[in-house]
């Protein structure tokens, strides 16, 4: 089994106390917000089962949900809906989604692991991690977070847009969705100036 700890002992034989992963999901997605998690673990945290969302089924992640909300030291949530997306750019959203994220932890961290690259305009030392949400137990643990919390919005986008089917895709371009928005046109939630909305 993976060390899914390495990184948070190495940052803290460096001296720093509270690290905080960093993790967003809904980026690719043609409709709905992008979310993002900051959370910090304790120092002695053992969860079992936790790896990068996208590789854990539905159901393990809805499991792993609230253990990890009852373990955590603290979690931020940050969300940008899609007409916000649609007037700064994604990778601008995605970075105002952490930001918010980092700023809702309630308490300051004094690291930031970051999944994939660096925030800017964020005060907070990072370290980047290509793939973390597959390395470090405080990102995986973010995913899962901001995945289930953007995974439940959607099927409650379902429920007021039951035509698309984003109960199912959860926003992403699949062949299902990309039929139901040739045949119904965007709904309100989804990104105009995506590529895939623009049929």
């Amino acid at each position: 089994m993976k060390d899914m700890k390495r990184y948070e002992r190495r940052m803290k034989k460096k001296g720093y106390q509270l690290i905080a992963g960093v993790d967003e999901v809904g980026r690719g997605s043609l409709a709905g917000p992008v979310v993002a998690c900051a959370l910090i673990l304790p120092t002695k945290c053992r969860i079992p089962g936790l790896n990068d969302s996208k590789k854990l089924t539905p159901k393990k992640r809805e499991e792993l949900y609230p253990l990890i909300k009852r373990k955590a030291l603290a979690i931020g949530l940050g969300r940008v809906g899609e007409r916000k997306i649609d007037g700064i750019n994604i990778l601008k959203a995605t970075h105002l989604a952490m930001k918010r994220a980092i700023s809702h932890l309630g308490t300051r961290p004094d690291l930031l692991l970051v999944d994939g690259f660096k925030i800017p305009g964020v005060e907070i030392p990072q370290e980047a991690i290509i793939r973390g949400d597959e390395k470090s137990a405080s990102i995986a643990a973010a995913s899962i977070i901001a995945k289930v919390t953007r995974d439940r919005l959607m099927v409650r986008c379902h429920k007021r847009h039951p035509e698309y089917g984003f109960h199912r895709h959860k926003g992403y371009g699949t062949e299902r969705h990309i039929r139901a928005l040739k045949r119904n046109g965007p709904s309100r939630i989804h990104r105009r100036t995506f590529s895939g909305v623009r049929i």
